[in-house]
């Protein structure tokens, strides 16, 4: 069973950075489609970025494209979502999610996912 659990949220000012953290404490992740997702009050969950199995490819929203990196590192079973030059429209809880089918179709949609973590909130200050 895959579990996952997100770390390194917190409140931050504008412009400044946060590095969010995705482990899976029971299995590897290592063959895993992995993603990040977030959800402020009151809206839909948003795709933010995802990274193939292998860290091969990666993909971003326009919000996030130039500022945030995604990334892996398959020997410590961890993703990274790195984030900088944050906004007060970066404020939100943030998901990482995971899915054992390596194609990348429709990485952007949440149904793509099995798995998810429980969320970590990032709050920034203007």
């Amino acid at each position: 069973q895959v579990q996952l659990v997100e770390s390194g949220g917190g409140l931050v000012q504008a412009g400044g950075s946060l590095r969010l953290s995705c482990a899976d404490s029971g299995r590897t992740l290592s063959s895993y489609v992995i993603a990040w997702f977030r959800q402020a009050p009151g809206k839909e969950r948003e795709f933010v970025a995802s990274i193939s199995w292998n860290g091969d490819h990666t993909y971003y929203s326009a919000s996030a494209k130039g500022r945030f990196t995604i990334s892996r590192d398959n020997a410590k079973n961890t993703a990274y979502l790195q984030m900088n030059s944050l906004k007060p429209e970066d404020t939100a809880v943030y998901y990482c999610a995971a899915d054992s089918v390596q194609s990348l179709f429709n990485y952007y949609k949440p149904d793509k996912y099995e798995y998810w973590g429980q969320g970590t909130q990032v709050s920034v200050s203007s």
